[in-house]
């Protein structure tokens, strides 16, 4: 029986992900994971918000860049006004798609996409 997917999303700069994921899209820091003795990069860890989590790892050999994240929510429109205030980029604003969700994406500096839809 499968209980959960974590998706796991290659990032070159572990750091800078952080900050974007954690201060711009309010996720979580639960974990992270250097090689000993290591304070920057690789970094494998694992964030939350509201019971979903992503893993990011700057290891090498760890997913693959350019990965695509979907994330099923309650209310675009809210999640929106919440990164904008944030001043995190937008690729796609809300917008209401022919096979009838709503959808918003953003892409973080490692060009993976999250896309947001209700």
């Amino acid at each position: 029986m499968i209980k959960r997917a974590i998706p796991l999303l290659h990032v070159s700069n572990a750091a800078k992900a952080m900050t974007f994921y954690c201060d711009g899209l309010g996720f979580r820091l639960e974990f992270e994971h250097r090689r000993e003795g290591v304070e920057g990069d690789p970094c494998y860890m694992g964030l939350s918000r509201d019971g979903v989590w992503i893993y990011l790892s700057s290891f090498s050999g760890d997913g693959v860049a350019g990965g695509v994240v979907n994330l099923m929510v309650d209310n675009v429109d809210s999640l929106y006004e919440e990164f904008v205030a944030k001043n995190v980029s937008i690729d796609l604003v809300p917008t209401d798609q022919t096979w009838g969700s709503r959808e918003l994406y953003i892409k973080d500096e490692d060009n993976n996409s999250l896309r947001f839809i209700a």
